[in-house]
């Protein structure tokens, strides 16, 4: 029995009893009108982190969270993975001067990217979004701390699936995990606050998932920063991808992305809803998505399912086993650096609190949402690079 009948949980096995209890929190709010846990959930703000909660009419800011529409971005290239093992040195200096990693990281002048992200219209729709154009210059094409990565590996298309001209086999591929940096960040907090404001009458379980009205000022401005955030949270992924592909002469074949951290408007069962996916990847019929593993681990590109009792949707990643100080105070970097020989993975950056032994392990989270998505490919990491040293 759930602990919510209008909820359902995926891998409740894995996941602990904490994120259940944030759950069936959600849950009580007398807006939410449905839910479900996906397998790779742990304790989170508010929400718990792979938790999904359906809304009717009212946004609530901090079930997307602060890292607003953080995105997955696979770039497959026409080419065998060994030409990594060929010319090792190349691709690693690709990703160290082509990246910047980093909380508050961003380009100087000469060396600030473009994009057509930064003459939206949209920087000019509220004055919040106004005062963050500048920081949105200094920072597209840049990521963040903490789970954020870049990383080059070995792509393998399963028998009987085609990506457009790509046949079964084995591929070089990029992928990159990342979101809105400061943009999403201060949208998040900013109306975050408003919503608390709004809704002091919520006790201290419930505070963190004050919402907003989409029929008011504030609801409709929260919604077109999430929004603009998305926007540049997707043109800096773009970014990285082709300035790597530039630096490594390399041709992309097939690009798919998906975010996560993200409100949408749909329909279920014929009805209108706000979804939340707070760590969780938009499974719907059809619909291509990314489910990191580890700095480790395997990924796997999936197709959506459409599975309504999960509302559409699928894990984000592997989650975490152990809270980040856990991991620090029981992970060496001996037993970290083991680890990824065996798996045969180079390290750039990477602080010991994101060691693949502080999360679950990738195949049972897969295995638990079998319902929710079909596996297409598999991604395995050679060359990882992220901020820490």
């Amino acid at each position: 029995m759930y602990p919510d009948e209008r909820y359902h949980i995926w891998g409740k096995d894995q996941i602990d009893q904490g994120a259940i209890d944030q759950m069936d929190n959600a849950m009580r709010l007398p807006v939410s009108v449905a839910g479900a846990l996906m397998p790779d959930a742990h304790v989170g703000y508010g929400l718990p982190i792979g938790g999904v909660l359906a809304t009717e009419g009212v946004v609530i800011p901090y079930a997307v969270g602060v890292d607003i529409a953080c995105r997955m971005r696979l770039t497959i290239f026409p080419v065998k993975p060994h030409i990594l093992g060929q010319k090792p040195d190349q691709f690693k200096k690709a990703l160290q001067e082509k990246t910047l990693f980093g909380a508050g990281k961003d380009y100087k002048d000469k060396d600030r990217q473009y994009h057509p992200v930064l003459d939206d219209k949209g920087w000019n729709a509220t004055w919040l979004l106004r005062s963050l154009k500048e920081k949105a210059r200094a920072q597209l094409g840049t990521s963040g701390s903490g789970n954020h990565f870049v990383e080059w590996g070995a792509f393998e298309l399963h028998k009987g699936e085609e990506l457009d001209d790509l046949k079964p086999g084995e591929y070089l591929a990029l992928l990159s995990h990342s979101g809105s940096r400061g943009i999403g960040y201060t949208v998040a907090n900013h109306y975050s606050q408003a919503a608390k404001d709004s809704h002091p009458e919520l006790d201290s379980t419930l505070h963190h998932l004050a919402w907003l009205s989409l029929d008011n000022e504030w609801g409709q401005e929260y919604w077109t920063g999430m929004e603009m955030a998305g926007k540049f949270a997707a043109a800096c992924h773009e970014v990285i991808h082709e300035r790597l592909a530039k630096a490594t002469g390399l041709k992309p074949a097939y690009t798919v992305e998906n975010h996560h951290n993200f409100a949408w408007q749909e329909e279920i069962d014929g009805k209108p809803f706000v979804v939340h996916r707070k760590g969780a990847t938009p499974a719907g019929a059809g619909v291509m998505g990314i489910i990191p593993g580890s700095m480790g681990d395997a990924g796997y590109l999936v197709r959506g399912k459409g599975n309504v009792q999960a509302l559409n949707s699928a894990s984000h990643g592997a989650g975490r086993l152990m809270g980040r100080k856990q991991a620090l105070s029981s992970i060496t970097k001996t037993m970290r650096d083991s680890y990824l020989k065996e798996r045969h993975v180079t390290l750039m950056g990477g602080d010991l609190d994101e060691s693949p032994q502080a999360y679950k392990p990738i195949e049972q989270v897969i295995a638990a949402q079998l319902d929710l998505v079909d596996l297409v490919g598999k991604f395995t990491p050679r060359i990882v690079k992220m901020a820490g040293r």
